[in-house]
Formats: C-alpha cells, structure tokens, sequence
C-alpha cells in the first residue's frame, strides 16, 4: 500500500470512492468525475485488486489517463482464481482497507456494485463506523454477485439502485425509503457524452492481440466470464461459445475475463484457441477505456456472452445481444436479449438471429444520463448516520406508497 496525504480541504466532506475492477471503473467514472468537482466534496480515490493487473488491463493506467490521481493503490489479489482465493482476496482487502480507512477518515466510503473484492470495501468501512453508499443495490443476478450486492445492500447506509424494481426490492428488503435514491446507472451517463463511431484500424493495429478488425463493417463482440458458481464448467462453457463464434463467421472481438474463480482456464482455452487458429479473425483485448469499449459496442453486430454490459449500457446504445448462462439470470433487461444456454448450436442461431433483426430502438431501463448528478448531490447534502434498523414491510404494503427522494427515471 501506497502511502496517502491528508486533505487540505477539511472543511469539505471526505467521500471515499473504491474501486476494485475495470467494470467497476466504468459504472461509476462519471460519479468520481462529478465529486472531483464539486466544491463541497473532498474526492478519495482507492484502487485495488485487478485495477492494477497487468494481466487484467491495469486499469490504473486508465483512470490516471483520464486525468485521475488516487489516493492511494492497494494490492490484494490472491493469485490462482478459484473460489478460495477469492475468499483470501476479500480477507486480504479488509486488511488493507481498515487502516486505510483510519488514516483517510473520510465522511463517507462509496462501494460499487456486485464485485466479490466489494464486499471488502462494506466490511472495513460498516465496522469503522463510517457511513457506506452503495450503487446498484438491489438487482437480481446468477453467481456469487446475487449473495454479495444483497450483503452490501445490509450493510449500507445510503442506497443508489438503477432502476425503479432495483429501488422496490431494496425497500422490501427492510432498507429505510428514505436512504434509497433512484439514481439510474452512472455508465449511461457516459455513453450521453461519446463520439460513437467506430474505431479506426490503427487504434486496432496498435492494441490488443490478434488480426486487425475493420470496425466499420459487421463484427461481433465477445465478453465471457467464469460463473463462479459453476466454477467446474468454465472451460467447457467457454468452448461452446468459442464454436458458435467461429461458426458464424464475422470477425470478433473478444475482451479477456476478469479476475473471477475460473478466469484462469478461460483465459487458457482462449489462448490455446489463438495458437491453434492464428487465422481466426478474432482480436484479443485485457481491457479498453469506457471511451472506446462504448464505440466497440456501439457498433457491434452484436454483444455475445455473459457480461452485464450485455443488459446494461447495450439496452441503452441498441446494440443486440446473446446472454449466455446463468451469471445474468433474473437481471432486468430490454428487448435487445435472447437468452441461451451453453450450446454452440443454440448460441450460434441466437447470433443469426440477431444480426437479422440489427439494432435496437435505445432504453432508459437503467438511466436517464443524470446517475452522477444525483448521486452527487445526496453525498454532499444528505444528513449521515451510522444507525440502522431493519424497517420491516407488511405483507400487504405497497412500494409505490413510500416516499422516494428523487423522481423516477423516465421509461
């Protein structure tokens, strides 16, 4: 760990941003950018686990591109991706969070999402005493994300779902109404403010690995995860979608896992694909700025795998998508997705289908573009308190009879 220096800005209220993975980054950019110039706000920006991987992107380099300088770096990824060692990771970052957090004080630790390395980030922040918000409480998901977020959720003091159902089921999960603060998602915010056209072919020649490809002409997009709950399967279910890909044809583009348990024999088959078909149009990326992986996207054909990008900011842009597996079952999404089960052949027809149909009109489904804005706006006015209780619903209550602090988000 790094070491920090203290604010000079002790009258400001101290918000501690932690962020522990490239997606992470990309849901909550706009949020850092927006505390970073509010004048009532003193930023504290934390980066660890995968951020600061090589093997993973090192998002680090991103964010300091874009103009960021943390606080403070912490490295605590356990090597070997199973679910031990996500377990050693998450003990290991509570280690190093505590005493961060006694030397930063801040006023208020902001936690992101699902992330297991999260989870790190509720503990050391809810036993320090200090009040923790938390974006995207209260979705519904596959793997070890469900069991997670709903943890963090517990554990938070301030609540900033997407979407109107995210915001009913933190309320019915016994949080106070008035702490939970419709927000939309941060990243939509992003793609409002984006040149989306394709990338051009030198950016391709000079990053990533693998052939060239000509994004101003059909492709796919590929982004795939272990499901740490079939943990056993990963290689088996990367293989299928690795089948139907070359089968259709289109040159990919395919983004390398995350740091999940069973990253590792993902990345293996993908690497062992590469060397056994070097003429595979197929273009290998770690990680890409929210800038350019928005473009990507964008101008896809279509999204293919796993990832909650494929729900999420692919609703918004248009873009069709084949969510495969479990890792996103019971999450909201628009009329974008077909879902399929690990089978090269039902995956395959999905494609075809979707590149039939080409995009999509856009969705609000998870913001309206002012995720920041609002969120902002409670962390530098909202009156914080450690105290919670559990604020039980009646079988018979209503959720729209609450009180919500902002308005919905336009549909």
């Amino acid at each position: 760990m790094r070491a920090v220096a203290n604010s000079p800005h002790e009258s400001q209220r101290r918000v501690c941003i932690v962020v522990t993975n490239r997606a992470s980054y990309a849901r909550i950019k706009t949020v850092i950018k927006a505390v970073e110039m509010d004048p009532r706000l003193d930023l504290q920006l934390v980066l660890s686990a995968s951020m600061l991987l090589h093997r993973f992107g090192k998002a680090e380099d991103v964010v300091r591109a874009d103009g960021f300088t943390p606080t403070a770096t912490i490295h605590c990824v356990v090597e070997g991706e199973t679910p031990a060692t996500m377990a050693k990771t998450t003990g290991l970052t509570i280690m190093e969070l505590a005493p961060l957090f006694e030397r930063l004080q801040p006023d208020i630790v902001l936690s992101v999402a699902d992330r297991f390395e999260t989870l790190a980030t509720a503990v050391s922040a809810t036993y320090l005493n200090i009040p923790l918000a938390h974006t995207q409480g209260g979705e519904v998901s596959g793997s070890i994300d469900e069991s997670v977020r709903h943890a963090i959720t517990k554990m938070a003091h301030l609540h900033f779902p997407a979407t109107q159902r995210a915001a009913d089921y933190v309320f019915r999960m016994g949080e106070n109404p008035e702490n939970i603060h419709l927000s939309g998602c941060p990243s939509i915010d992003a793609l409002m403010e984006l040149d989306l056209r394709p990338l051009d072919l030198e950016f391709m020649k000079r990053f990533g690995v693998g052939e060239a490809i000509d994004t101003s002409k059909p492709y796919l997009l590929v982004m795939q995860h272990s499901v740490t709950t079939e943990y056993g399967n990963a290689a088996e279910q990367i293989e299928e979608t690795l089948k139907a890909v070359r089968d259709i044809g289109l040159p990919a583009i395919w983004i390398w896992p995350n740091v999940d348990a069973g990253s590792d024999a993902v990345s293996k088959c993908l690497r062992q694909f590469r060397e056994a078909h070097p003429e595979a149009p197929i273009h290998f990326f770690t990680n890409l700025p929210v800038e350019d992986f928005a473009r990507v996207l964008k101008n896809a054909a279509c999204i293919v795998g796993n990832s909650s990008a494929g729900l999420r900011e692919s609703s918004f842009l248009g873009t069709p998508a084949v969510n495969v597996g479990i890792r996103q079952g019971g999450r909201e999404r628009a009329g974008n997705v077909i879902d399929v089960g690990h089978d090269c052949q039902s995956i395959g027809a999905a494609i075809r289908r979707q590149i039939d149909h080409g995009p999509y009109a856009p969705s609000t489904l998870f913001g309206d573009g002012r995720a920041a804005e609002r969120i902002v706006e409670v962390l530098a006015t909202k009156e914080l308190s450690v105290q919670k209780r559990l604020n039980y619903v009646e079988a018979d209550q209503d959720p729209a009879d609450r009180k919500m602090l902002e308005p919905d988000i336009p549909r």
